[in-house]
This record gives structure tokens, C-alpha cells and sequence, in this order.
């Protein structure tokens, strides 16, 4: 299904340079990342957990994101204590090595910990940690982001295992060629354990909380809110779904989607060529 985008104001200045060609020829080497979804069921709605990007940050600043980043080298780490599915299995799902998997779903569980507090991760196959807000759990915490240990050297401290069956493949989303940074992005949807919360202590984000899809979408069509074509689509799926459980269940058809700027009769838009 093709749909076109208007270019976000952040990506007007090197969309331009690259349609010029100030940027040279060669498009930078994506980073293979990951993002993972939190929804619940609200009041009115579902609600997603989402982020508003300090306007410092060299990548979509100011912009609505769902907590995540790149994957780090220690993700591979073959030590990490692992249950549900396989780095095999989760390799067929994502379409990738096993390697690559492995690394996409550590960095999933890595991100969701250090930006959000959220740790998906148990003592046991069929159990999850109830309670990461402690001081003890902050360091934990501040250790992974200043890289003085990784996510395998927490969890085996603690006797927890990464479960990657709380994560649900969604989607899979390339930067376009014109940004320096770009990145190769793996989206995952998750619930937060009971026992666990949210929070807002990650640096990289002036504004961190739980929203309704459906108001995040109006507040974007206002210009109040600003999202790139992935948010916009995944926060569309998350307000049409019946409830948060139906969300996480679903197996929506994925593909690598890479918007790619097109000229049409009303000007320069992002085009996307999007999975049925």
C-alpha cells in the first residue's frame, strides 16, 4: 500500500541538501536498532507509553518516539540469560541471521530499561521481576547507559533471564537516504509487568509518559505533535486495536519499509511503500 508523508520539519533542511546533492552520492550505513511499544488499555482508548526527544538530540529532536535506540556490540554477548523464543526462532520472525536477532532483542530489552525503567526479565522462564524502582535497580540502570557493564553481566548477577516472549514483532522501519544518521529499525510491542511502572529519568527526553493514542494523533493533524512516518503508522494501529492484549497478539505482515522523497503535483513528499 503506498502512502506519502509530508517531510517533517526536522528532516527539511537535509532532505533539501540531499536533493541538491550537498551530501554527496553515497547515503550513510544504517544502525541496526529497536523500539519497543508499550500500550495499555485507558479510559479512552489505548495508551502508549511514548517519549518527546530533547531538542539537543542530533536525530529527530523535538519529535514523539517510543523508547529505544541502537544496538550496542555487548548485545551479542552469548552469555545473556535467555527464555521464549530462540535468537534462532526470533531470527526467521525478523528475517535476519541469528546474530543479528540475538542483538536486536537484547537491545530492545537493554533500551526499554535504561530510557523507561521497565525490565523484561525474570528469575524464571514463566515469571517477570516485579519491582526494578529501587535505588539498587537505578544504578543497575546508570551502569548499563555509561557502559560499565552490559545487560548479560545484570542479568546473571541477579539470576534473571531475558524473556523475549514478552515482545511481539511489529514492524520494520529504514531511514531514508538524505539523513546522516540513519537507522535500521527493528518495532517490538510489549505490556509492562505487573509490578512495574514507567518513568521519566531517561536524559534524552523532555517529556516521557503514557498517552492516548487517538489525542497524540489529533495533536500531530494540529502540528502540535511532532512524529515520523513509523510512529504516525504504529500510533494509527494502536488506536484502531480493540484492546492492548489484541495489539501484542496480532502478527501483522512485516517488511522493510524505507520512505523515500518523491516529487508530485503538490510538492516534495515521503512515500512509503507499506506491508498489506
Amino acid at each position: 500500500m503506498i502512502r506519502d508523508f509530508p517531510v517533517a520539519p526536522v528532516l527539511r533542511e537535509h532532505a533539501g541538501a540531499w536533493q541538491t546533492g550537498a551530501l554527496g552520492e553515497e547515503p550513510a550505513r544504517p544502525r541496526p536498532a529497536a523500539t519497543v511499544m508499550f500500550v495499555r488499555d485507558g479510559v479512552a482508548g489505548l495508551e502508549v507509553f511514548m517519549l518527546r526527544r530533547v531538542a539537543t538530540m542530533a536525530f529527530a529532536p523535538r519529535t514523539m518516539v517510543f523508547p529505544g535506540g541502537g544496538v550496542d556490540p555487548r548485545d551479542a554477548d552469548p552469555r545473556l540469560p535467555w527464555a521464549g523464543p530462540s535468537p534462532a526462532e526470533w531470527a526467521d520472525r525478523l528475517q535476519t541471521d541469528e546474530a543479528t536477532a540475538r542483538e536486536l532483542v537484547a537491545a530492545a530489552v537493554r533500551e526499554v530499561f535504561e530510557e523507561c525503567g521497565v525490565l523484561l526479565a525474570g528469575p524464571s522462564p514463566d515469571s517477570v521481576i516485579d519491582d526494578v524502582g529501587t535505588p539498587h535497580w537505578h544504578a543497575q540502570r546508570q551502569g548499563l547507559l555509561d557502559r560499565s557493564h552490559s545487560l548479560a553481566e545484570v542479568l546473571i548477577a541477579h539470576d534473571l533471564v531475558l524473556r523475549s516472549d514478552l515482545l511481539a514483532y511489529r514492524a520494520h522501519w529504514i531511514t531514508p537516504v538524505f539523513e546522516p544518521r540513519r537507522y535500521d529499525t527493528r518495532f517490538f510491542a510489549a505490556a509492562v509487568p505487573a509490578g512495574q511502572s514507567t518513568d521519566d529519568l531517561t536524559t534524552e527526553a523532555d517529556v516521557a509518559d503514557w498517552v492516548a493514542a487517538a489525542d497524540v494523533l489529533e495533536a500531530a493533524r494540529r502540528g502540535e505533535a511532532l512524529m515520523l512516518p513509523p510512529t504516525v503508522v504504529c500510533v494509527e494501529e494502536i488506536a484502531a486495536a480493540a484492546s492492548a492484549a489484541a495489539f501484542i497478539a496480532e502478527q501483522p505482515p512485516v517488511a522493510a519499509v524505507t520512505p523515500v522523497l518523491t516529487q508530485t503535483g503538490e510538492g516534495t513528499v515521503m512515500r512509503a511503500d507499506l506491508p498489506r
